[in-house]
């Protein structure tokens, strides 16, 4: 059988056809949260959040609720508990660290004093794309709706914070509640992508598509749109590649994701102000000191 033939026999089957559906909406929604990530400057919160998502399952595991549902719960109040401390990007980033040193120590305690399996929580780390449940695509189609709808609603100010946080403040931007926002936005994301490609994994859908949108786009909006643009095609290509060679769709996400990203920032940088220039000259003055 050709390879053509059996990707189009496997997409009759309703695993691979919420997989696929998965991808697209977790494409329309994660990479807007990548964008935040890198202007935020807050790589450690994958980590941290991946480490929150294994205490979650475990909690889950040891009470008989859904694991994928107390992850979601577990990162939300993670991201909204560590946003007093974000008062500047090194707090933020030392609060991600001791996070995660926390997350793990009690998730691996949980899950000796508990005797709960460990393998069924460390394996929704790798993820599991076949697996996706109708559950998990409301999570995700709630992620594609919320998060163009905040930017949409919201980009000057999430221009102004990603630009600088201090000018944000002098222009009037409610900066702490536009911080636990994004925070608790980027950690139920990651939760959210657990059984898509794994918590360990999750860049291919959030942070690979927006270093190569950063590098190809010139305003915020151009940055978001390339993101999104750049999140659809290398999650489609990228899952039909795997369907037609047999072979593990996270692990060819990230490589296609990395491959993209790895192009863009061989282009030549063009002679334009970056979007954090055009950012900062949207923000009205600041009052002059009497």
């Amino acid at each position: 059988m050709s390879a053509l033939g059996q990707v189009g026999d496997l997409l009759q089957l309703v695993p691979v056809q919420r997989a696929g559906a998965g991808l697209v909406l977790a494409a329309l929604g994660l990479p807007v949260i990548g964008v935040v990530i890198v202007g935020l400057d807050i790589m450690p919160v994958r980590f941290a959040m991946m480490h929150v998502a294994l205490l979650g399952i475990a909690v889950g595991q040891l009470v008989g609720l859904d694991p994928v549902l107390c992850a979601l719960v577990a990162c939300a109040l993670a991201g909204a508990g560590v946003a007093p401390l974000a008062r500047t990007a090194d707090g933020l980033s030392g609060a991600m660290g001791l996070l995660m040193s926390l997350a793990i120590a009690a998730a691996l305690l949980m899950l000796a004093l508990s005797g709960v399996n460990a393998n069924g929580a460390f394996a929704l780390l790798w993820g599991s794309i076949l697996s996706v449940r109708p559950a998990d695509l409301v999570v995700l189609g709630a992620l594609a709706v919320a998060v163009p709808a905040l930017f949409v609603r919201r980009r000057r100010d999430l221009a102004l914070l990603l630009h600088d946080r201090e000018l944000a403040l002098c222009s009037g931007v409610a900066v702490q509640r536009l911080t636990v926002l994004l925070l608790v936005l980027v950690a139920v994301a990651v939760a959210g992508a657990l059984r898509l490609t794994g918590a360990l994994l999750v860049d291919a859908l959030t942070l690979l598509p927006a270093l190569a949108a950063r590098r190809l786009g010139r305003s915020l909006v151009s940055i978001t749109l390339w993101a999104v643009g750049i999140g659809v095609v290398v999650n489609v290509v990228g899952f039909l590649l795997a369907l037609a060679w047999d072979l593990p769709p996270g692990p060819v996400l990230v490589l296609a994701a990395g491959a993209v990203a790895l192009a863009a920032h061989l282009i030549p940088e063009r002679r334009t102000s970056p979007w954090r220039t055009s950012a900062s000259s949207s923000a009205p003055p600041s009052p002059s000191p009497h």
